[in-house]
């Protein structure tokens, strides 16, 4: 069994920061690409940035110089910090990552259940 827990969500003022983790664990053979994606009332999920296992990483324009997107391949963690937040970037923000588990040599999308992120004017 594979599980992604997300942690770091909260209430924060705009121009504020938060850092938000997501833990992988189970039976893990290996991790490919991991990515954010947020989902904001009414509105359709986004991918907010990605990173994949060889450190490469992209950004929705909307998050560019202020999100940075980052993973300790050891600890099987993926991280965004979010600095200069604005309202406008209140959301349930969800990690995703294509795993290998020991069970069966095929990777599969796996999600967690999300955090929730406000951020107040």
């Amino acid at each position: 069994q594979v599980q992604l827990v997300e942690s770091g969500g909260g209430l924060v003022q705009a121009g504020g920061s938060l850092r938000l983790s997501c833990a992988a664990s189970g039976s893990i053979f290996s991790i490919n690409t991991m990515a954010w994606y947020r989902q904001a009332p009414g509105k359709q999920r986004e991918l907010v940035a990605r990173v994949i296992s060889g450190g490469s990483t992209n950004y929705a324009d909307s998050v560019k110089g202020r999100f940075t997107i980052s993973r300790d391949n050891a600890k099987k963690t993926l991280y965004l910090q979010m600095n200069s937040l604005k309202p406008e970037d209140t959301a349930v923000y969800s990690c995703n990552a294509l795993i290998v588990s020991t069970a069966e040599p095929v990777g599969r999308n796996y999600w967690g259940t999300g955090t929730l992120v406000t951020v107040s004017s």
